[in-house]
């Protein structure tokens, strides 16, 4: 399924022409998210790419609608899902968001100022990236921003090809720049929908632990939970956002634990199952 090209929209801040610059998104059941995500940049690129990994609520067609060129491809992990979409992407220079995230009208003027003389001075570019929790209409001041690499050419970076670290491996030697604006995250659903996707994620986490053969010691699952507690509720600033921040950051460190835990539960069962083997028995 594909879209016609995006091209410039009425939804770009300064109405000037699509830049230099492909824009790609991965998407699962997105449909209630991922409109205000076009919306948003559409304005910016004539390359809007959507790699989706299997949605069931029209996630692909509402896409397709607004102008994005929607590929499917089976869900591989987060880090080979994202290098699969800088493959479909037709220009050198890439921006990544995710489908629950937006760009507001003062970053894409600065996306656009990058590139109003030619090639920007940098070759990769890093962007903050603040929650919004429901019942907020903009980030907190206070809020806690990661600033990972968003904006960079394919040909001095690439997403990892880790299933469950979705970062930019830039070449060595490149220094990246870092934007003044904040991309907003909408990332909490609701409480019990982010527990479940952190759920999710922590089974995808201790396969990726086994998969590379990291061992964590045991005593880890008695100190997980209340230490990854402090570092939402205090490191992050979740504390700035009352009893809201407080639940977050619990669910947070709930699926900090259950990583551990699941990691302690197979080495367990393997040991066990090492256990009742007779390496003695000719069937051995």
């Amino acid at each position: 399924m594909s879209g016609a090209p995006v091209g410039s929209s009425p939804s770009d801040p300064t109405g000037s022409e699509s830049l230099p610059l492909s824009i790609f998104i991965i998407a699962q059941n997105e449909a209630d998210r991922i409109g205000a995500t076009i919306r948003a940049v559409r304005g910016l690129t004539d390359d809007l790419v959507v790699v989706d990994s299997g949605s069931t609520d029209g996630t692909q067609a509402l896409a397709a609608s607004l102008g994005a060129r929607v590929i499917h491809n089976p869900w591989p992990g987060y880090g080979p899902q994202k290098r699969f979409a800088e493959e479909q992407c037709c220009h050198v220079w890439l921006l990544n968001l995710d489908a629950d995230e937006v760009v507001p009208d003062d970053l894409a003027r600065e996306v656009r100022s990058l590139f109003a003389a030619g090639e920007p001075r940098r070759p990769a570019w890093r962007i903050g990236i603040a929650e919004i929790f429901p019942g907020e209409g903009r980030p907190h001041p206070l809020a806690y921003t990661l600033t990972p690499v968003r904006l960079y050419r394919k040909d001095r970076g690439r997403y990892s090809a880790s299933p469950v670290h979705d970062r930019v491996a830039l070449e060595p030697g490149v220094k990246p720049g870092r934007l003044r604006g904040v991309i907003h995250h909408f990332s909490v659903r609701s409480l019990g929908d982010q527990l479940d996707k952190l759920n999710r994620y922590s089974d995808q986490q201790a396969d990726d632990l086994e998969a590379r053969g990291v061992v964590i010691p045991s005593w880890r699952v008695f100190v997980e939970l209340p230490g990854n507690f402090l570092k939402a509720y205090l490191g992050r600033r979740h504390f700035v956002r009352g009893t809201y921040g407080f639940l977050t950051a619990m669910n947070y460190a709930i699926s900090r634990h259950l990583r551990i835990a699941k990691h302690y539960e197979r080495r367990r069962r393997a040991a066990t199952h090492a256990d009742r083997v007779d390496p003695s028995d000719p069937t051995f």
